[in-house]
């Protein structure tokens, strides 16, 4: 077995490796509905430790104001899942980080926790790149239509590594 991983997520990651090394950019992560699965993606690529510089796995709220310093008024009037904490914890990770760009990741994997507003599959992706200006967020909210979560997380996945392209 080559990798625990599919070739999609391996092969993507693998330029994520590739074309930060050749630019010298590191990179952190902040994740949640993925449980870490992006950082183990990278690092089954050979040459991530000169990519990755940390990730961080903030699956709960606590954890999320904890590590990452998400105010706890965000996530009351927004939700976890939202633009607002998203970038937050990018921003977080950069700031608890050496990295030049933070991605985080948070959302509903399923098969519960959804809503009328957020149903599952709904995920949510920032961006954070050091010396930008913080009011220029870069993220985006997705609702993949998956069966299951597996799925779900497997399309966050592939989402949040072609955020760490350059």
């Amino acid at each position: 077995m080559d990798s625990m991983l599919s070739s999609d997520i391996t092969e993507l990651a693998r330029r994520v490796v590739e074309e930060n090394i050749r630019i010298g950019r590191t990179v952190a992560l902040a994740e949640s509905c993925t449980g870490g699965l992006v950082g183990a993606a990278l690092t089954e690529i050979a040459g991530s430790s000169k990519v990755l510089e940390r990730g961080f796995i903030t699956y709960s709220n606590e954890s999320k104001m904890e590590q990452l310093q998400v105010p706890s008024d965000l996530i009351e009037t927004f939700g976890a899942v939202s633009v607002a904490v998203a970038w937050s914890m990018a921003q977080g990770a950069l700031a608890a980080s050496r990295a030049d760009v933070a991605v985080s990741i948070t959302g509903i994997a399923g098969p519960e926790g959804g809503s009328e507003m957020k149903p599952v599959g709904t995920v949510v992706f920032a961006r954070a790149i050091r010396g930008q200006a913080d009011d220029e967020p870069t993220a985006e909210l997705k609702r993949f239509d998956c069966r299951t979560r597996a799925d779900v997380r497997h399309q966050a996945t592939l989402c949040a590594l072609e955020l760490l392209l350059p």
